[in-house]
């Protein structure tokens, strides 16, 4: 049986004092209690030392919004894999549509990307989604395919086995809109299935693909009830304590 991850980002949101503020409201939340599910904090780079340490030997692991695709050098302003590796770091994403569609990051980076990840132990969460216009000209699943293949293929078998897969139709992300639970698992299945084509069916029993776009505690147990969809990677309610708690145990 696949685990579930609850994974919150908090884009440009929080800086250190404010991040280990929520970082603790979390922890205490959880408490001693059982998680359901593996939980990951993503906070800006200038803010992820203070978290890391808040969560440092508890359940909530951290991960990093992105990263640079070599491991050092002449780079101002890049961050490497190894670095936040060092800082604790489990988890890294890698084209979120924000990185796509508004600094215009295409899958030629986005592949660099993925495969630093992997060199420096993290494991990607590697997103990907149709825009409303591709939804609705009806080619959805032709561009989540592109997506997949330009960045996926031609990983090793260890390497797939190391990588998680985040679907976030870009029309869903922060305007209160959300894929129907059915929507969402169709994309899930047929993400899944170009797994199995483009590796085995091992790998795609296997691979975790999670679901992003205005996840909330009120439709959380709802999308995650469905089979193809392994957990969620959340954003604005993932700034509020409560609401990424309830999300968490939904």
């Amino acid at each position: 049986m696949r685990k579930r991850i609850i994974a919150g980002n908090w884009k440009m949101n929080m800086d250190h004092i404010e991040g280990s503020s929520l970082a603790s409201l979390i922890l205490e939340g959880i408490g001693e209690k059982e998680l359901p599910c593996e939980v990951v904090v993503i906070p800006p780079f200038t803010t992820l030392p203070a978290v890391a340490e808040v969560f440092a030997g508890s359940k909530v692991d951290t991960g990093a919004q992105d990263l640079w695709y070599e491991d050092a050098g002449a780079f101002t302003g890049e961050i490497s894999g190894s670095m936040i590796s060092r800082l604790g770091c489990r988890y890294v994403l890698v084209g979120h549509s924000e990185r796509r569609h508004i600094l215009g990051e295409g899958s030629g980076i986005l592949a660099l990307k993925l495969r630093a990840a992997l060199r420096a132990g993290l494991t990607p969460i590697y997103c990907v989604g149709e825009a409303a216009e591709e939804r609705e000209s009806g080619n959805a699943e032709d561009v989540v395919e592109k997506q997949v293949r330009e960045v996926l293929e031609g990983l090793g078998p260890e390497e797939i086995s190391r990588t998680v897969v985040a679907y976030e139709p870009v029309w869903a992300i922060g305007t209160g809109k959300t894929a129907t639970p059915e929507d969402a698992s169709g994309m899930h299945s047929f993400i899944r299935g170009l797994i199995a084509g483009i590796f085995d069916k091992e790998a795609a029993g296997r691979i975790l693909i999670l679901y992003g776009g205005s996840v909330k505690p009120g439709n959380a147990s709802e999308l995650l009830g469905c089979g193809d969809i392994d957990g969620a990677l959340v954003g604005g309610a993932s700034l509020d304590a409560g609401q990424f708690l309830g999300i968490i145990f939904s």
